[in-house]
This record gives structure tokens, C-alpha cells and sequence, in this order.
């Protein structure tokens, strides 16, 4: 039986970002300029103030964390709460912002930025290396949201929100070549978000503005599931918990809906389904 329910006691304004590392969710606020750490043992939470608005976070192999922000990447310092400056790739754009991203099987980080005036094609998906110089993966886009790896390393899946699909990517050494269409996701009134891999090797996408989350098969692009929650404003999705068996889902206020969970950090249960494990950054 599949349970959906709030946990935490945290209520985001924009909550996105979610990874599951060492056994502990960790996610963040945009809006309300902060990361936080679960921990599902003991219903415990953990914040940090990191002064900017930050769009995702991602472990470090040799421990804390680099975040992406509207003020490029930095390392964060667990212990400490201190932030590091690596690069800001657009510090000449204050339109813009970093929004979601993830590591590569092979260490890298990969993040994108988003038009805070949804100017279209004013953004890029970046990749930041081990060595810590930035290049440009991927562009235009506009609001660059969820990627993530198939389990062989092969093939990335990303979304750039407005174009209302899931691309493919061939993946070799930090190069995306030969993009197509994976899912069309058109069909569902609202905008496609963060994502998870399955072990089954389906994708599981927020959708934010549709209040839910949806399973599709990249290999024919079908929707498998469809879960529903009680925020419209469904934003990301990690699978965590013991086995990787639980998926663990964002949220943000509305602009004008008033909803009692809103902003709050919610864990769909009984799906049947084990994610896999996250990667970190290697620099």
C-alpha cells in the first residue's frame, strides 16, 4: 500500500534540491536561503544559513558539500557552516540564478541556471570538474532543472523545463552528445521538475504546479505511476530511507493556493522500488 505523508518538522518556502548521503536526506531553500539535513532515525533536522539563494547541493568525496547558487558554486563546510567560493560563471547576469543539479558517476558536477524572468534561452547547464574549472555543458536552455545517470553511466537524462520534455543525453567523460527526445510529458498541465533514477532504470519526476509525482519509462517514454500530493507546488524527488526504498519529495508555497503542508518535506512509502546511490563530487 503506497503512503504519502509530511516529515520534518521544516516548512520550505521553496524546497528542492533533495539527496540522500549517509544516511540523511539533505535538501534545501531556496528561497529561504538555507540547507537542511533529515535524519529519518530520530526525526532529527540540521540547517544552515548560507545567505543566498541556493538551487541544489551535492556531497563532497572528501567530505561537506558544494552548493550551486545565484552566486555560482561553492564548497560548503559541514562543521563550520562556512562557505568557499569556486566560480560564478554568470556574475554578469542577475536575472539569472543556479536551480538544480547533480554528480556524475564520474565526479563531476553538473548544475544549471534558470531566467527568474523566464526569458527563454538565456541560460546554460554547467559542469563543474574535479579541478574545479567550469565549462558549459549544455545551452540554451531556460530553466534548467532535474538530471540524473543511468545505472551504466551511459546515458543522462535532463530536463530544461519549458521545452516540457525529459532529453537524453550520450555521456562520455563530462560531454552530453547526441541529444533526442527520452519523454514528452506535455500531456500533464504542469511543469516538469527534479528527478530520480529507479533501479528499474524509470525516472520519477516532480511536477511542480501539478501537485504530484510521475514514474515514466525512458526506454518508450510511457508513464508507469502517478502519485498525488497535497502541495501544487511539487518540486524535486530523492529515493533514501533503509534500502534506498523510500521517496522523499519537496515542496514550496504556492503564490496563492493556501495549503496546510505547503513548503513541508513529505516521503512517499510502498512504492515497490529501490533507487540508487548518489554520487559526489570528486574535486
Amino acid at each position: 500500500m503506497i503512503r504519502t505523508e509530511p516529515v520534518g518538522h521544516i516548512r520550505c518556502q521553496w524546497g528542492e534540491g533533495p539527496i540522500w548521503w549517509q544516511d540523511a536526506l539533505y535538501f534545501v531553500d531556496t528561497a529561504g536561503r538555507r540547507v537542511h539535513r533529515y535524519d529519518p532515525v530520530d526525526d532529527s533536522q540540521r540547517s544552515w544559513e548560507v545567505g543566498q539563494n541556493v538551487g541544489t547541493i551535492v556531497p563532497r568525496q572528501r567530505g561537506g558539500f558544494v552548493i550551486a547558487s545565484d552566486k555560482g558554486f561553492h564548497f560548503l563546510d559541514e562543521a563550520s557552516g562556512v562557505l568557499t567560493a569556486i566560480a560564478d560563471p554568470e556574475h554578469d547576469k542577475p536575472n539569472n540564478r543556479f536551480n538544480e543539479g547533480k554528480c556524475s558517476p564520474d565526479g563531476r558536477f553538473f548544475a544549471g541556471t534558470m531566467s527568474l524572468t523566464r526569458k527563454t534561452g538565456t541560460a546554460k547547464l554547467y559542469r563543474l570538474d574535479p579541478d574545479l574549472t567550469v565549462h558549459v555543458a549544455f545551452g540554451p536552455v531556460t530553466t534548467s532543472n532535474g538530471i540524473v545517470w543511468s545505472a551504466d553511466g551511459k546515458t543522462v537524462y535532463y530536463i530544461d523545463t519549458p521545452r516540457k520534455n525529459v532529453l537524453a543525453f550520450d555521456y562520455d567523460a563530462g560531454h552530453l552528445r547526441n541529444h533526442r527526445i527520452a519523454i514528452a510529458t506535455g500531456h500533464i498541465d504542469a511543469s516538469p521538475d527534479g528527478m530520480a533514477l529507479d533501479a528499474n532504470g524509470h525516472l520519477w519526476i516532480a511536477f511542480c504546479h501539478g501537485g504530484c509525482v510521475s514514474c515514466f519509462d525512458p526506454e518508450n517514454g510511457n508513464e508507469l505511476h502517478r502519485i498525488s500530493l497535497p502541495c501544487l507546488e511539487t518540486t524535486a524527488c530523492a529515493f533514501g530511507g533503509p534500502d534506498l526504498a523510500d521517496l522523499f519529495v519537496t515542496t514550496g508555497v504556492h503564490k496563492t493556493a493556501k495549503e496546510e503542508h505547503a513548503g513541508r518535506l513529505f516521503v512517499i512509502r510502498g512504492l515497490n522500488v529501490k533507487g540508487v546511490p548518489a554520487y559526489a563530487f570528486a574535486g
